[in-house]
């Protein structure tokens, strides 16, 4: 698996315990398109919904507001996965 895929793997699965704070400290070192929608997922879990559209926006991603954080978590849990398969 790339590392950098792992990494983002890694930071899902803290998302996904709502450890939030340990996902930002690895998310916020990584540029790529895909750490920012992490990040904008980490500011919703943290309840910074401003700054959570910020990072969606960074993403290329449309907010689908805080309701919709167990769906974004799974999202994205899938895409690492195909990433991860190619």
């Amino acid at each position: 698996m790339d590392t950098a895929v792992h990494r983002l793997s890694e930071v899902v699965e803290l998302l996904a315990r709502r450890a939030w704070q340990d996902a930002h400290v690895i998310v916020q070192q990584d540029k790529s398109v895909e750490a920012a929608w992490l990040h904008g997922i980490v500011h919703t879990l943290e309840g910074d919904l401003e700054n959570a559209r910020h990072w969606y926006r960074k993403a290329n991603r449309d907010f689908p507001g805080a309701e919709a954080v167990e769906a974004e978590i799974a999202a994205a849990r899938d895409f690492l996965a195909r990433a991860a398969a190619r």
